[in-house]
């Protein structure tokens, strides 16, 4: 079933000047599971939620090296980020070959982002359904950019996509100069991870096995953190879990007993 008549392909504006399509894309990736990217001066740091289809399968990759400099986190379609990480390295093969040097971390965003806008101006394509974090290291620094299926790119210090990922954000947006002024790699994990859990829901965990962990930065080449090896950080995190949104559903929970209550004294009152 269609919205309407402006959404069967994304050529078509809508009266609003609208494009549904990529307006669709950018839902998919809020049906994705959550990734957020942090950036200090000399290093980049991903961490992403695993998800799994069911008990007996494994779980999705959420990071993708691109090169020894750069990788990227996915949030939405994985097969469509597999299409754009392909791209991307053939991308980082030719720098190499062709000017014997890395690509950087600017240009290959662009190039997606020009790859994905041509979907939107193209009969018989649709927008790409991922979002990605892109992480990177070189001549410039350190480097983190979103990327969004309409072409748009934006660089950030601080990132999050995904299912729920407005509760990372802030988390983010309250420790932003911390982040900033971290010294060593392994507390931007700290600070991702703790980012990361804030966009769980009450009955899930981060564990070993659905969570993910890269880096890359000065003299760090790309490298990424799974099952095992995640354990080192997640011991690091203090025993409050999911503190904000307990805090925040208890609050919820007092004020409509509150207001329950308020009803039920004003029921009193007047049947006296």
């Amino acid at each position: 079933m269609f919205r309407n008549n402006y959404d069967n392909d994304s050529v078509t504006y809508s009266p609003t000047g609208r494009l549904f399509q990529v307006e669709y894309a950018l839902e998919a990736i809020k049906q994705g599971s959550a990734a957020v990217g942090l950036a200090s001066k000399t290093h980049v740091v991903l961490v992403g939620l695993k998800r799994n289809a069911e008990e007996l399968g494994s779980y999705q990759k959420k990071l993708i090296k691109i090169d020894d400099h750069m990788g990227v986190a996915l949030a939405g379609l994985a097969p469509d980020a597999r299409v754009l990480s392909n791209f991307l390295r053939k991308q980082a093969m030719n720098s190499k070959m062709v000017f014997n040097r890395p690509l950087s971390v600017s240009k290959a965003v662009y190039s997606i982002a020009d790859k994905a806008q041509q979907n939107t101006q193209s009969y018989g394509s649709r927008p790409y359904g991922v979002g990605l974090l892109v992480s990177g290291y070189d001549d410039t620094g350190a480097h983190l950019y979103e990327f969004q299926p309409s072409g748009s790119v934006l660089e950030y210090y601080g990132a999050s996509i995904g299912a729920r990922s407005q509760a990372a954000r802030t988390y983010l947006e309250r420790n932003l100069e911390k982040i900033r002024d971290c010294e060593t790699p392994e507390e931007l994990i700290v600070h991702g991870l703790n980012a990361l859990r804030d966009t769980l829901s009450q009955d899930v965990e981060l564990t070993f096995k659905n969570t993910s962990v890269s880096i890359v930065g000065k003299d760090t080449k790309f490298t990424t953190y799974d099952d095992e090896d995640v354990q080192q950080w997640l011991d690091k995190l203090d025993s409050v879990t999911n503190s904000t949104h307990r805090d925040e559903d208890d609050d919820e929970e007092a004020g409509d007993n509150a207001e329950d209550q308020d009803v039920t004294e004003d029921r009193m009152e007047t049947d006296e």
